[in-house]
């Protein structure tokens, strides 16, 4: 199913009302879009998601999508038959996903601006989750794979990189209830597999 960007409405902030944390949240992630701009010319996206074994007509979602670098190179992968969510908590996340879509032309990329670990999706209707940098900030990190474990296929791929991480803890947090395996470790990410029936 192709969904165009352009069908989930963009929930606003009215600039009257934001609160100093919101503008303090504002300008860390407009900080982290310039870093990660940085770190995308010496790692591009695409040299990491070649680890995720993401197929045409995949459905995938870029969990913490961020400024959306993964969306759009993992866009191009699935191709027209596919798809990405693009989930993120921040709104500027959502509008910069929006933008980039439009003037890349990617009609595939569905941004979804969410508040709690629930992402809204159908039960096993993807073949891979992205989480990359952003496991480390999850207040509910079991509540998470839960849901990851929810919206899966069997046997489909949970992609993982957090450089926040000790190798052995990622391990241990990731396998932790058996719902994924280790299936095998990149240069750049972790391949999970979500076990059958779980």
């Amino acid at each position: 199913m192709t969904t165009s960007a352009k069908s989930r409405p963009l929930r606003r902030t009215n600039p009257r009302s934001e609160t100093m944390a919101e503008v303090k949240s504002d300008i860390h992630f407009r900080l982290m879009c310039l870093t990660l701009g940085i770190r995308d010319l010496f790692i591009p996206p695409l040299k990491v998601l070649n680890e995720a074994d993401i197929k045409q007509g995949d459905s995938v979602l870029d969990f913490g999508c961020g400024p959306g670098s993964f969306s759009l190179a993992a866009a191009g992968l699935v191709g027209e038959k596919g798809n990405v969510f693009a989930l993120d908590v921040h709104p500027l996340a959502i509008k910069s996903v929006n933008r980039r879509a439009s003037r890349s032309r990617r009609t595939n990329i569905v941004p979804i601006l969410a508040e709690s670990t629930d992402t809204g999706l159908a039960d096993k209707s993807l073949d891979v989750i992205l989480v990359y940098d952003v496991f480390h900030e999850l207040d509910k990190p079991e509540k998470t794979l839960q849901e990851f474990n929810r919206i899966l296929r069997d046997g489909g791929i949970l992609s993982f990189s957090d450089h926040h991480l000790k190798e052995a803890d990622i391990l241990s947090q990731v396998t932790q209830g058996s719902n994924f395996k280790l299936d095998k470790k990149g240069k750049r990410t972790y391949t999970f597999r979500k076990n059958h029936g779980r």
